[in-house]
């Protein structure tokens, strides 16, 4: 395991977005292996299938778990309402219509707004708590093309940010290059084992809810855009760790 995966930084604590998704539960498990205080927040905008709201309390409870450090370094969740999201959006992820790409080229699981109205919560949040690392699953590698995930957006939000409240806040994501295989690799590098079968179990994606059969990638429908790209990424980390062998 390498220094990165390993290393923390004392004066330095972080609160991670933390959906219930993967990739949220990767990077907060990314935090946990580099800060000495990691706490979360969570939000209820009005997503049409609230599933990772339910799975969010257990998948806390399980991390702690995983690495006897972690349970000492995560520290209190916070869920904030913004239903007001969902009153201004018209999309397939606040209301029941199906998924389907717009004449922007955008598919209509975009949100508008959604992620730099999160950043600019957390922020706030962290200024209170006095945390001053925050810590969000965006990635440019593979995803919808969502300008709100952009590497230039994170990093533009961050200095309006700073400058509108005088802080020193730092915005990491650390998927924001890597593939949803490389993805699972470093849960893998992070918890090992144990960690992989959390996400796979634990943790939802999905776009339509669907948690019924357990496939080897995790719970969800196999065909909404999430599921295809999580069970694409795990095939591709399987086959990966094979040729390792």
């Amino acid at each position: 395991m390498n220094n990165l995966l390993t290393s923390h930084h004392k004066s330095d604590s972080a609160l991670v977005l933390f959906s219930g998704g993967q990739d949220s539960t990767t990077c907060l498990a990314w935090a946990l292996a580099r800060y000495a205080r990691v706490e979360t927040i969570g939000f209820d905008y009005g997503q049409r299938h609230a599933i990772e709201l339910t799975v969010r309390p257990q998948l806390l409870s399980r991390i702690r778990d995983i690495q006897p450090e972690w349970r000492e370094r995560l520290g209190e969740d916070h869920m904030i309402d913004l239903a007001l999201i969902s009153q201004l959006s018209h999309t397939a992820m606040t209301e029941n219509i199906a998924i389907e790409m717009q004449e922007n080229g955008l598919p209509n699981t975009f949100v508008p707004g959604r992620n730099l109205m999160f950043m600019m919560v957390a922020a706030t949040l962290a200024y209170r708590r006095g945390l001053n690392v925050l810590v969000g699953g965006m990635c440019e590698t593979d995803f919808s093309g969502y300008p709100d995930c952009r590497d230039d957006t994170m990093k533009a939000l961050q200095v309006a940010l700073n400058l509108g409240m005088a802080s020193r806040l730092k915005l990491e994501t650390p998927l924001m290059w890597i593939n949803k295989a490389e993805t699972w690799s470093l849960a893998a590098q992070l918890g090992g084992q144990p960690l992989v079968d959390l996400i796979r179990q634990d943790t939802h994606t999905c776009y339509l809810g669907e948690r019924g059969a357990l496939h080897d990638w995790g719970y969800g429908c196999g065909t909404c855009p999430a599921c295809e790209l999580r069970a694409r990424g795990y095939q591709q980390y399987r086959a990966a760790l094979s040729d390792s062998l």
